[in-house]
């Protein structure tokens, strides 16, 4: 004889999930909205492409021109005899004296900027006391002090310091109109670190300079290239300082050479032409190398 099944014993049905509402399309007008091209966005970006690109195509190929050419030549129409004799020109003058001197200067400023910055911006993100960031407000007054304002006193002290007309007139003065700005991108790329690494490298034992080195410095690459270019244009395109504070040919950098071009190619119009674009093409083929640290920076940290 069976025995019935007590209610105790007896099995439970899980509950039946609630169903999963229904999705909804997206209304019309918003599918044509996101489908439309944006026209005036499309119109701008033709007329920035053209306003950059016109010109360095003009000046290209009036620096492949002769000279007897180049003064009734058309820019927008290629050379009818491209030659490379201005570029020899240019390079037979003294110009790659001025480019190594150039590149010392960017090399000397942007190692200065980093091994400054960097700690000072870890250092203003991580203490956060009253005369840190005093101190930090104070160091970005710098941003609003132009170098023109300054530049007899930085005058007196380079003549003070026996460093005039010398790489490192140029150099130190450049370096420290630089650090504000440099401070100011890294510090903004500091804060997006995640407080929870800091802790759990504090539990591993590690100390501030191991933070800094394996933490903070991987994590602020992108903060780090944007002021590793945005110095090196600093130093690459200073004229008032190399102007003020040197005299000879020892420490001529390109923006003199270039100036000085000015009245010894005056009427060599497309050897004129062919020193600006080699002057461009170092600085150039930097940024092409450092485009995507530039970009993560400007956008955060990891691209945030």
């Amino acid at each position: 004889m069976s025995h019935p099944t007590s209610h105790a014993t007896r099995p439970r049905r899980p509950a039946p999930a609630p169903p999963k509402p229904p999705r909804t399309a997206a209304p019309a007008h918003r599918r044509r909205r996101a489908e439309r091209p944006n026209l005036l966005a499309g119109l701008g970006s033709v007329v920035w492409l053209a306003v950059v690109i016109i010109p360095i195509y003009a000046m290209i190929t009036t620096s492949l021109a002769h000279q007897d050419e180049a003064l009734g030549h058309n820019a927008l129409k290629p050379p009818s005899h491209p030659t490379l004799e201005n570029y020899r020109t240019v390079l037979n003058s003294g110009f790659g004296h001025f480019l190594t001197n150039t590149a010392i200067v960017a090399a000397a400023v942007v190692a200065i900027v980093l091994v400054l910055c960097v700690p000072l911006a870890h250092v203003a993100v991580r203490t956060r006391t009253f005369w840190s960031d005093t101190a930090f407000r104070m160091f970005l007054l710098g941003v609003a002090i132009p170098a023109q304002a300054v530049v007899v006193p930085l005058y007196l002290m380079i003549a003070k310091l026996n460093l005039y007309d010398s790489l490192l007139a140029i150099i130190l003065p450049t370096a420290a109109f630089a650090m504000p700005v440099s401070v100011l991108v890294l510090t903004g790329t500091l804060r997006d670190i995640s407080e929870e690494l800091y802790e759990a490298m504090a539990l591993d034992g590690a100390s501030p300079t191991r933070m800094l080195f394996q933490l903070v410095i991987p994590l602020a690459k992108g903060g780090i290239g944007t002021v590793v270019i945005y110095s090196a244009l600093q130093a690459w395109n200073g004229f008032l300082f190399p102007l003020i504070f040197t005299q000879s040919d020892g420490p001529r950098v390109l923006t003199l050479g270039l100036f000085n071009y000015v009245s010894q190619f005056g009427v060599n119009i497309p050897a004129l032409l062919a020193s600006v674009v080699l002057s461009g093409v170092p600085i150039f083929v930097v940024y092409l190398l450092a485009r995507r640290a530039l970009v993560d920076g400007l956008m955060g940290v990891g691209g945030k």
